[in-house]
């Protein structure tokens, strides 16, 4: 049986396409996918040669911390400041080319590790290279660890909302309904919410990232709910649109409308098919329905330790969708003055098709 690559050599084979020698990694949640270490602070090196260990360098705080979650790593002790250790890092690396993660760096970050670096001897002085999305792109295709989190992560926020439904009554505020949603979350073990849960109640659910209020929800009014559990550092991300009591005559034609959006995208999104055109799927019969300027944001993402990762599935998207990504499908339509209805299911992308994670229902009306 071959067996699967690690983390650090899917990201090895990337170097090479990045013409770099070896990568030098500060982007946090990079680091904890390539060497597992969940602390704040830290420095990853992972050289092309194989025959170099990976190096984790961080300060006194995570040294025990650090050889427990990343016993592959060499760990190296950040000692006072960077003039003082960046040394014992790029010394042993020579004069290769070392890329940085452009988007994971300040300008001034940039300078103080240029102007640290150039001090050393020619001899052991690495080049500094630029490299973008290199970690990112081998972390959008999720492996089977990360599946099992991921898909925990969704059924503590399926619980969740099941909680907080068969629980909610007229009066209620949005923010209590947010905090009922973390509440129940946190003590069935989800360590945090992904993000801030949405809970946006007529009206106001025409914004679509809209914060709670301290408003109480009324009868009929469409609610918005946008939640997702983090579950030993992974995300999840749905969203259900509910009505406490008798809806009012448009609801359940625009709710029909962005369900069958939702569910015409999850059959048909494919690998291989670009993010561009996953969007259309949705959009189109929305569009047809009359409803198109009122969805303007894009169909969906890619989840995982972050809430947004590659890929992005929307009208200005350049990625393609690859087996083995965990993405979102969320079509929705917003109302000015009435509000607004969203579905998300967050799920597998797998050759034969997407599979969600989610196993709340949804609404069904008859016309």
């Amino acid at each position: 049986m071959t067996s699967t690559p690690s983390r650090v050599e899917r990201i090895r084979e990337r170097l090479t396409e990045a013409d770099v020698d070896a990568l030098l990694i500060t982007d946090p949640y990079n680091r904890r996918y390539a060497s597992g270490f969940s602390g704040s602070n830290g420095w990853l090196v992972i050289a092309a040669d194989d025959s170099r260990p990976p190096v984790l360098a961080t300060d006194f705080r995570y040294l025990e911390q650090a050889a427990q979650e990343s016993p592959s790593f060499e760990v190296v002790q950040m000692k006072g400041k960077m003039e003082q250790w960046w040394g014992e890092l790029a010394r042993p690396l020579g004069r290769v080319r070392l890329g940085f993660e452009s988007g994971a760096i300040t300008v001034a970050a940039h300078k103080q590790l240029r102007d640290i670096n150039a001090k050393l001897p020619a001899g052991q002085r690495p080049a500094l290279v630029q490299t973008n999305q290199i970690v990112e792109s081998v972390r959008a295709c999720k492996d089977e660890t990360e599946l099992a989190l991921l898909r925990r992560a969704a059924q503590l926020t399926d619980e969740s909302f099941a909680h907080v439904e068969s629980t909610m009554e007229a009066g209620w505020t949005e923010t209590r309904v947010s905090w009922e949603i973390e509440q129940y979350a946190r003590s069935h073990g989800a360590e945090a919410m992904a993000f801030e849960s949405i809970v946006a109640a007529g009206p106001w659910g025409a914004r679509p990232h809209a914060r709670p209020r301290d408003e109480a929800i009324g009868e009929a009014e469409p609610i918005v709910i946008d939640m997702g559990a983090r579950y030993r550092g992974y995300c999840a991300d749905m969203t259900r649109t509910i009505v406490l009591g008798p809806p009012d005559v448009q609801f359940p034609r625009i709710y029909d409308t962005v369900l069958a959006a939702h569910d015409t995208a999850a059959q048909m999104i494919e690998p291989g098919m670009s993010g561009k055109v996953a969007d259309q799927l949705a959009r189109q019969v929305i569009v047809d329905a009359g409803y198109g300027e009122h969805f303007g944001h894009g169909l969906g993402h890619g989840v995982g330790l972050q809430i947004h990762e590659t890929p992005h599935l929307g009208i200005t998207s350049t990625d393609t969708l690859e087996a083995g990504m965990v993405i979102t499908i969320e079509p929705g339509i917003y109302l000015p003055d009435w509000g607004g209805v969203r579905i998300e299911d967050m799920g597998l992308l797998e050759e034969d098709g997407f599979h969600s994670f989610a196993g709340t229902p949804k609404l069904r009306f008859v016309s």
